[in-house]
C-alpha cells in the first residue's frame, strides 16, 4: 500500500525514523509545504518540487530537485544518479551522521529562493524507449507479459528496460528478466519496494 502522509512514511522506516523525523521537522521551519509524491516526502512551494527526503537500505538523504543550480551551498551535494539526471542532487547520510540544521538550512533556503525566482532546469524530452531483445522475445512468448508491460507508466517501463539492458553478460540479462517478469505482471515498478512500507 502506498504511504499517504509524511508521518506514515517516517513510521514505515523504523531504522531511520529518528533521523527522518529530524529532517522533516527542519523542513517545517521553512515555508515549504509537505506532501507525498512517488511514495516519499516531497516539500513544495507554490506546487513546485523543491526538496524531498527518503530512506534506503544503507543511507537516507535530502534530494534537491534543482540542486545542480545551487551556487553558494554545494560542498555536501552529490549527483543523485550519475549521468542520468541534470538537475537532481542529494546530501547522503549514514547511521550516526549528525544532522546539523545550521549547515543544512542554507542549502534549503537557497533552493527555495531559486524556485521563487523560477530558476530551474527543464526536463529534457524523454528519449525513445528501447526494449532489450530479451524482453522483446519474452513478449512474443507471453502476450500477458506484453500487455502488463504496456499498462505500466513510461517511467516504470524505462526502469525495467534499462535494468535488463545495462547488464553486460547475456546470462545476467536473462536472470534479471526472469526476476522481473512476476513484478511486471503484477503491475509494480522495479523500485516500488523502496517507495512504500
Amino acid at each position: 500500500m502506498p504511504v499517504k502522509s509524511v508521518e506514515e512514511y517516517i513510521s514505515c522506516h523504523s531504522y531511520w525514523e529518528e533521523e527522518l523525523r529530524q529532517l522533516h521537522e527542519m523542513m517545517l521551519t521553512t515555508e515549504l509545504e509537505p506532501t507525498i509524491k512517488w511514495g516519499a516526502p516531497v516539500y513544495t512551494i507554490d506546487g513546485k518540487n523543491v526538496v524531498g527526503i527518503g530512506a534506503f537500505k544503507n543511507h537516507y538523504g535530502i534530494w534537491f530537485f534543482n540542486g545542480a543550480l545551487l551556487k553558494k551551498n554545494t560542498a555536501l551535494l552529490v549527483n543523485a544518479q550519475e549521468g542520468k539526471t541534470k538537475a537532481l542532487r542529494q546530501i547522503k547520510f549514514e547511521k550516526g551522521d549528525e544532522i546539523n540544521t545550521s549547515i543544512l538550512l542554507p542549502y534549503i533556503k537557497e533552493a527555495i529562493q531559486n524556485q521563487k525566482e523560477g530558476i530551474e532546469i527543464k526536463p529534457a524530452k524523454q528519449k525513445e524507449l528501447i526494449v532489450p531483445p530479451e524482453l522483446s522475445s519474452a513478449f512474443k512468448k507471453d502476450p500477458e507479459l506484453k500487455s502488463a508491460f504496456k499498462k505500466l507508466s513510461p517511467g516504470k517501463q524505462r526502469e525495467y528496460a534499462d535494468h535488463i539492458s545495462e547488464a553486460k553478460r547475456e546470462a545476467t540479462r536473462q536472470s534479471r528478466l526472469e526476476k522481473v517478469i512476476p513484478m511486471i505482471k503484477s503491475g509494480v515498478g522495479l523500485n516500488d519496494k523502496y517507495k512504500n512500507c
